[in-house]
């Protein structure tokens, strides 16, 4: 059995619904084109910047990174309000803070992004005692699948990580492979749960401790925490 005594979790398309495809598609529309999975897989789980170059690199439309950036997050400020948890997430998580089990965000998302998520989910994110890393914090010098959001996490909960010690103890829930790779350099378990239009990577997958179909699936004892109540 796997002892768990730190979990970390990502944020969009994970404890939340994914709105960047909805804002991404709006501003495609534009120009006769559509944000297709071929490229979501790609970008995802990159930092912002990152993220937006490749997007723009890919599609070939007449905008800056920035530009492209500022007009997305004016879209997401609309469609934030509507993200709501999905499915299995708030029972996991209410679960895990009664039961004394320290847990973290560790998102790609940056800090401005989170604050206006959270703030429209509050009943989710109180449980987490503030201890959110974001892409934009400053000690943050790499994206994933580089594994320092996640090692950052856990030195948030009071842990001493680092790429060389077996971090085995902390749990990784992601949803993109990006994040997956992240949390496998951070020598950490990985709980996957891939959207289902997501290709799977099947080396990926052997490396990972779980796949499941969704949070609804998870069973804490099989990673030594605390059982649901019967």
């Amino acid at each position: 059995m796997v002892r768990t005594t730190h979990v970390l979790f990502d944020m969009d398309g994970l404890l939340l619904e994914d709105p960047y495809s909805d804002a991404n598609n709006k501003i495609l529309a534009r120009y006769g084109l559509v944000y297709t999975w071929e490229v979501k897989q790609k970008i995802m789980g990159h930092k912002e910047t990152d993220a937006a170059k490749l997007f723009l690199q890919h599609y070939k439309i007449p905008m800056s990174p920035e530009a492209y950036l500022t007009e997305r997050k004016r879209i997401l400020a609309e469609l934030y309000p509507y993200c709501k948890p999905l499915p299995g997430v708030m029972k996991l998580v209410q679960h895990l803070k009664e039961h004394n089990v320290p847990i973290c965000v560790a998102t790609s998302s940056t800090r401005d992004a989170f604050i206006m998520k959270s703030s429209k989910n509050e009943e989710l994110f109180r449980h987490f005692d503030g201890n959110v890393t974001c892409s934009s914090d400053g000690h943050i010098q790499r994206g994933k699948p580089a594994p320092d959001l996640f090692l950052a996490g856990a030195n948030s909960l009071g842990l001493q990580t680092d790429v060389g010690k077996n971090n085995k103890n902390c749990l990784v829930f992601e949803d993109s492979p990006m994040g997956v790779k992240a949390g496998l350099v951070a020598n950490m378990n990985v709980v996957w749960i891939p959207d289902e239009n997501l290709t799977l990577d099947e080396d990926l997958v052997k490396r990972c401790v779980k796949v499941l179909r969704s949070m609804e699936d998870f069973v804490p004892e099989e990673f030594g925490l605390p059982p649901y109540p019967l």
